[in-house]
């Protein structure tokens, strides 16, 4: 049986506890076997003057989660052409890694647009979506749609912007990040 490969698909601009715990939950409480942080280059909605190096936001991430063989730190976008579109992305995976069911993980928020996405139709079609809620997102015409799946996951409001801004005013960051993220961050001087 194929196993099924949820893509968690971000900057991750610093990986922080929201990824792990949506990560984690999506483990629990959906039908796939492993999860993989799927690190981006660049979102073709999303200036790129505020991220980290490519290979630093990829060595977060490797060092959030290493000790959970269930999660998986994925650069393939890192070789593909850039801005990243997901359709593509998916193509690619696909062909690399043909005995996996891969799926998508997303919050409600990029469900509501999900419809402004290359290719969103195709995508639609032949891939799942298993949907997380995030604060004041709420359900969407494609909610109902038969590859979306609504996981419930417990909502928190915390984005890499907020730890970047706590990081500038030399806030603890401490418990928003995985403790090897945290003295990463501090021993590069990371969003200083």
């Amino acid at each position: 049986m194929n196993k099924k490969v949820g893509l968690f698909f971000g900057s991750f601009n610093p990986v922080h506890i929201g990824h792990l715990i949506i990560a984690n939950a999506m483990l629990q409480h959906s039908a796939l076997d492993e999860v993989w942080f799927v690190v981006s280059p660049q979102n073709p909605l999303k200036e790129r003057k505020t991220l980290l190096d490519d290979r630093q936001r990829l060595e977060m991430v490797r060092r959030a989660i290493d000790d959970n063989y269930r999660l998986r730190a994925c650069d393939i976008e890192f070789s593909l052409p850039i801005p990243s579109y997901t359709a593509t992305t998916l193509a690619f995976l696909q062909e690399k890694y043909p005995s996996k069911e891969f799926c998508l993980i997303m919050g409600s928020d990029n469900l509501a647009t999900f419809e402004r996405w290359r290719n969103w139709e195709h995508i639609l079609e032949h891939y799942h979506l298993f949907v997380y809620p995030r604060p004041g997102s709420e359900n969407c015409a494609l909610s109902s749609h038969p590859h979306v799946h609504m996981v419930e996951v417990p909502m928190m409001d915390i984005s890499s912007t907020y730890i970047r801004r706590q990081v500038q005013l030399h806030h603890d960051i401490r418990y928003l990040v995985p403790d090897k993220v945290f003295q990463y961050i501090t021993e590069m001087h990371f969003y200083e």
